[in-house]
């Protein structure tokens, strides 16, 4: 990390959750005065920053307006909305407002890989970060996965594979990647955006200043604005003289790089057809970086994918339970489901927990088609169960136990039983860590019950 003299300038740190922490330790080693603002009275780690933070101010619960103001500069965490009265106030009197990611772009020494999308960018965030290795290359991998980025500063590391989120990318002014890629678009955090112009707005942040870009073919809102000092490459689809594609040879499908052959798609250790895009936009990543093919697909064939992302997690009675509780967004969870049709069995979908504003229809044509059941349930079942009425087999319930329950229940042998919630988790589970943990505690029990 970069070494920082102490000045007499005092930083705004706003929020105390990981991201604010991470800010909270980067400023501490640089030798910077900071106080603690959060809008909760007994705010996430206050005890922890009691601990490790014994002679910083902070301000918890109601505000010193004034004390704000007096800031030099205002760090926010991503879960904080820039439209909170007082940051826009302060902004608006002349106080510097950024995030986390600026602060790292600042003092990081080595080339950034910056990913992000509606959905995938875990999964892409890692195999990228896992080719890197294959590579030989000194990688730190994190962002909104994981390891803060702030965390991750270290001089002896050769690149940065950042996961960004559209609220961290709202207060990246400039991030000069070397590699950047928007994976998809689809509605997510309506609760937070006025539009999904504006939610995409935030997304194409993440090309401010890249070197390459890599774009999904397939969604038009992936591309950036035409510049002509950008390579832009693509991935998905039909293999070509200029992307990263498939192509089927002599009756197998095949990831391509144009059209040269890497690797039967029947090969890859993760499942589905959203997997095959997913093992795509890593490969042209990957590429853009400066991949051998040989490292990219040595790590694509010992991929075995991520907790709580289409992860099988038991069979019981020859039905599979599938553990998606990462889809916390209705594209995510379109995904999971297209990817993990397999006719002429069916799927019993669960779905539910914190809405976000989000439009669940399109979802109802899918799920007409690939699902026995659907079952909703937790907070906000009943917008569920009103977008998706005159779905086959639609159950209403009150919370994730009665679903799993029901979902033994209507599912039949060689079915599948898909945690795919198109929800956030906070109604009933602290994330959606805790919820896919607990789904599969529930399977695991059943299945040795």
């Amino acid at each position: 990390m970069s070494e920082l003299i102490a000045t007499s300038r005092c930083v705004a740190v706003i929020g105390t959750g990981i991201t604010g922490l991470s800010v909270a330790r980067f400023l501490q080693e640089s030798g910077q005065r900071f106080t603690f603002f959060d809008t909760r009275e007994l705010p996430p780690n206050a005890t922890l920053i009691a601990e490790q933070f014994p002679d910083v101010h902070c301000e918890f619960g109601s505000w010193d307006e004034s004390l704000l103001l007096s800031m030099d500069e205002i760090i926010v965490s991503p879960g904080v909305s820039l439209k909170e009265p007082r940051l826009a106030l302060a902004k608006a009197q002349g106080v510097a407002v950024l995030g986390d990611i600026d602060l790292f772009v600042q003092h990081a020494k080595a080339p950034i890989i910056a990913i992000t999308g509606s959905n995938a960018k875990s999964t892409v965030t890692t195999l990228v970060g896992e080719m890197a290795q294959a590579q030989g290359v000194n990688v730190a991998v994190g962002g909104n996965l994981g390891t803060p980025a702030l965390d991750l500063l270290n001089d002896a590391i050769e690149l940065y594979v950042l996961e960004l989120s559209s609220f961290q990318l709202e207060t990246t002014s400039k991030l000069g990647a070397q590699v950047a890629s928007i994976l998809n678009i689809s509605p997510d955090h309506m609760d937070r955006y006025d539009s999904i112009p504006a939610y995409h707005a935030a997304k194409q942040r993440v090309y401010f200043g890249a070197q390459q870009v890599v774009v999904n073919r397939r969604d038009i809102l992936t591309h950036p604005p035409i510049a002509a000092d950008v390579t832009v490459t693509s991935f998905g689809g039909s293999a070509d003289f200029k992307n990263m594609g498939l192509q089927v040879r002599e009756g197998e499908a095949w990831l391509c790089d144009q059209l040269t052959p890497l690797m039967p798609v029947g090969e890859l250790s993760i499942v589905g057809s959203h997997n095959v895009d997913n093992a795509l936009a890593a490969l042209a990543i990957g590429k853009a970086a400066g991949f051998t093919q040989e490292a990219m697909v040595q790590a694509l064939r010992s991929f075995r994918g991520l907790p709580h992302r289409c992860e099988p997690v038991g069979v019981i009675d020859d039905v599979k339970f599938i553990n998606d509780s990462k889809g916390t967004n209705v594209g995510a969870t379109l995904a999971a489901i297209n990817g993990l049709a397999n006719p002429p069995a069916k799927l019993v979908v669960l779905l539910g927990g914190v809405a976000k504003d989000a439009d669940f229809s399109a979802l109802k044509p899918v799920l007409m088609q690939q699902a026995r059941h659907v079952i909703v349930y937790g907070q906000d079942a009943s917008l569920l169960a009103e977008a998706l009425q005159g779905v086959p087999g639609l159950v209403q319930v009150v919370g994730m136990a009665e679903a799993f329950d029901s979902a033994r229940k209507f599912a039949q042998p060689k079915d599948s039983v898909l945690l795919s919630p198109a929800c956030a988790s906070f109604d009933e589970f602290d994330n959606y860590i805790q919820r896919g943990e607990i789904f599969s505690r529930w399977v695991g029990e059943a299945a040795n019950g």
